[in-house]
């Protein structure tokens, strides 16, 4: 389906481009830019693990995960707006669940805005739990999902 390549410093561009595209759909439910619109990606491209997936040279997802001290964290997937519905992220999701056992953590955990409905329900299909719901001022609702990696 894809081929995945890690992101480098001279990558940080083309992850911001794409997180862009993949989350403007949600500015009109929750009527702000959500935070991976607005995060830095030449710092992220540094510090976390970010996996690009490319179809025929073309950046069509990505995930981004941080390594915690007794889990992995997703910090985002996003996928470009012209490749929703294709499988890119949900297996963009597996990967991450690949790598986190590798590394011999048994549990993945992410977070999404509780208006972006689809993904929560998506996150619960591919066997996450909702642990907590925390309100931010301003920001809404985070739903914090976790996973037990078998």
């Amino acid at each position: 389906m894809f081929t995945l390549k890690r992101a480098v410093a001279a990558d940080a561009a083309a992850v911001r481009a794409l997180t862009r595209d993949a989350y403007a759909k949600w500015v009109p439910v929750i009527g702000r830019e959500p935070k991976p619109m607005t995060a830095n990606y030449d710092t992220a491209v540094r510090l976390n693990r970010v996996d690009m997936a490319m179809i025929d040279g073309e950046l069509a997802g990505l995930i981004e995960t941080i390594d915690r001290s007794d889990h992995l964290l997703i910090e985002n997937v996003a996928v470009a707006s012209h490749r929703h519905g294709q499988g890119i992220g949900r297996a963009l999701i597996a990967y991450a669940e690949g790598v986190a056992k590798a590394a011999g953590y048994r549990e993945v955990r992410l977070y999404t805005n509780r208006r972006f409905e689809a993904n929560v329900q998506l996150y619960l299909k591919l066997g996450y739990a909702i642990d907590r719901e925390e309100e931010a001022p301003g920001l809404g609702v985070t739903v914090n999902m976790s996973k037990r990696l078998t």
